[in-house]
């Protein structure tokens, strides 16, 4: 540690926090994926369509 000088535990508190954030937001992205694709489903199976999968018979 005596590479980081004085400030060692300013700078590993710093990059914990920095990994925390990360971290949250990655789980934050992956949660809001799943509940995208959950919701997603849903819709197809009551029947509504994606405008992009084109007219019924033709992908």
């Amino acid at each position: 540690m005596s590479g980081l000088g004085t400030h060692a535990g300013f700078i590993l508190a710093a990059y914990a926090m920095a990994a925390l954030v990360f971290a949250g937001l990655s789980l934050r992205a992956w949660l809001d994926y799943r509940v995208q694709r959950a919701t997603l489903a849903r819709l197809e199976e009551r029947g509504v369509r994606r405008r992009s999968a084109g007219p019924e018979g033709r992908t």
